[in-house]
């Protein structure tokens, strides 16, 4: 897969799918897979054991991964593609709405 454009911490909107138009914070990405999880997007219900975090167990939700494909960077509140560009020695993302670098 190309360079992971999602970062842990963007927030983002889901463009496809059944939760389109929800916005939330990226929670992890993996890039291999090319999947992230995003805060309150695609709940799933996962059954667990009682441990000693979770002391009946029972059933739980959690947020499920999404394909990055279905995620677009929100950026000062609208939506962008994201694109690279050196900085000097650093390499940046930059909004190709806005062509702001997004820190």
């Amino acid at each position: 897969m190309a360079t992971c454009k999602i970062k842990v911490g963007d927030t983002v909107r889901v463009i496809s799918g059944a939760d389109k138009n929800n916005e939330g914070k990226v929670l992890s990405v993996d890039p291999k897979k090319g999947r992230v999880v995003v805060e309150g997007v695609h709940m799933v219900t996962k059954h667990e054991k009682p441990s000693m975090r979770n002391q009946s167990g029972g059933r739980v939700e959690q947020e499920g991964a999404i394909d990055i494909s279905n995620v677009m960077l929100l950026h000062n509140g609208k939506t962008t593609r994201v694109g690279f560009k050196t900085d000097g020695d650093k390499k940046v993302r930059v909004a190709k709405k806005t062509g702001d670098v997004i820190g």
